[in-house]
């Protein structure tokens, strides 16, 4: 056999190739080459190239796969969310329309990735903060009178205390006879107020309901049904309270709408304290 070795004769590139296919035969831990190590300093010199080489390797693939977790991080921290949630279902037997329906909870809640929100914009300036949540939530102030014509340092104020939430068509988001600790504001989707005379009004974006319980601390004497998915942002009461005690203007255009919805509907005659929802009006100036 023609022995495969390069020589002193031959060409530099072929020499240099031959030595290079040595070494990473030996540094990615495939082996030991072409030849085994003959003494007893080879034999060292080997297992340390070797010893190197599967270090080398282990490094290359751990940053490997970290710049692929990298890349889409919150993708999947979702996925792995949501492995969880799956595995409590599991675990709990639950039915599997009620699967179905947190499948689709979860998938338009988070559409598919998952942010740490609270503690990135905990982490930011108070300007930062502003600025985040007010483009966040253009859309939302852009389609809402009450909003439009506000002073823009109440709605920065309302605006960073609002909770983002998500329903379902056919859940219930008020229900008659509860006392009111949140009212909501319609970023997108069709909800339906049902009264005790039946009467069915229909709100859509840019509406607000639920405020009369907060002005009156009472009961709510209608229900709110989602018609479709809504995205809804929630104010409870405290912060509600908060904000309009810095802005008192404010508190009589909530007045001024909840009077003219309690006449809308037939309720001018109940007690103080109760409370229902119809569609936004514009605050009087």
């Amino acid at each position: 056999k023609k022995n495969s070795n390069p020589t002193q004769n031959d060409s530099w590139g072929k020499q240099y190739s031959h030595a290079l296919f040595k070494a990473m035969s030996h540094m990615l831990c495939i082996g030991y080459g072409q030849q085994a190590p003959e003494g007893m300093t080879d034999v060292w010199l080997t297992m340390l190239s070797m010893i190197v080489g599967a270090t080398c390797y282990a490094m290359f693939i751990g940053h490997a796969t970290a710049l692929i977790q990298s890349l889409d991080s919150s993708r999947r921290q979702y996925q792995e969310k949501y492995k969880q949630v799956e595995q409590y279902m599991s675990f709990h037997k639950l039915p599997g329309d009620t699967r179905q329906r947190i499948h689709e909870y979860y998938e338009h809640r988070y559409q598919g990735k998952m942010f740490d929100e609270e503690n990135i914009l905990g982490e930011l300036s108070e300007p930062l903060k502003e600025e985040i949540i007010n483009f966040n939530c253009r859309n939302l102030v852009a389609n809402m009178p009450l909003f439009a014509n506000a002073d823009p340092n109440f709605v920065t104020a309302m605006l960073t205390k609002l909770r983002f939430e998500v329903f379902q068509p056919g859940d219930f988001i008020i229900r008659e006879g509860t006392v009111g600790k949140k009212m909501y504001f319609i970023q997108h989707g069709v909800v339906s107020i049902l009264t005790k005379g039946n009467k069915e009004t229909k709100l859509s974006d840019g509406s607000y309901f639920g405020e009369i319980c907060l002005l009156t601390r009472g009961r709510r004497t209608a229900s709110v049904r989602a018609d479709t998915y809504c995205r809804l942002y929630s104010l409870a009461v405290d912060n509600f309270n908060e904000v309009l005690e810095e802005y008192p203007m404010m508190r009589r255009a909530f007045e001024t709408v909840a009077m003219d919805r309690l006449d809308r509907i037939g309720e001018e005659g109940s007690p103080p304290g109760l409370s229902t929802a119809t569609s936004a009006a514009t605050p009087s100036p």
